[in-house]
């Protein structure tokens, strides 16, 4: 193998080329292509927490859900209980109102029985009188006296 100029020209530029290259462009390139990792491991560990978060927001937001779904319960529940409670007082009060009504209808029905009584008591007492005072004018015999007793019965 001959070694001649042109190939160890050949061979110092290369080496000057090489050198240069290592100076000049090798560590922006290096540079580059770490800032470009980084960035990129970022880019992952991001993701990673956001998968992460992501994971706890489902987590809380299932068991908000589900406070709401026993919160909700909890307010039907005590709805019923209210609309028993009312429905219960409304009873209550109805039987009181119906035992105070009916109470109110015995007092003046028995009132009005007896100022009815007492009417009677009176008329009778004017029939009595007057049939006596009829007999007493008609003394005459006793067919005549059941005849005017059997008249003022019909009449009543």
């Amino acid at each position: 193998m001959n070694l001649n100029a042109t190939m160890l020209g050949q061979a110092l530029s290369f080496v000057i080329f090489v050198w240069l290259c290592m100076k000049y462009v090798w560590p922006p390139l290096t540079a580059l292509l770490d800032e470009r990792q980084r960035v990129i491991a970022e880019g992952l560990s991001h993701t990673e927490y956001a998968a992460k978060e992501l994971q706890m927001a489902k987590a809380n937001g299932a068991k908000l859900i589900e406070d709401a779904k026993q919160q909700v319960s909890s307010l039907v529940e005590q709805g019923n209980k209210r609309r028993s409670q009312i429905i219960e007082d409304a009873k209550l009060e109805a039987e009181q109102e119906k035992a105070r009504i009916i109470a109110a209808g015995k007092t003046e029905l028995e009132s009005e029985r007896n100022r009815i009584r007492e009417e009677l008591r009176h008329e009778m007492t004017a029939l009595v009188i007057e049939s006596a005072e009829k007999l007493i004018d008609r003394q005459l015999d006793t067919d005549a006296n059941r005849a005017l007793v059997n008249k003022i019965i019909t009449d009543l």
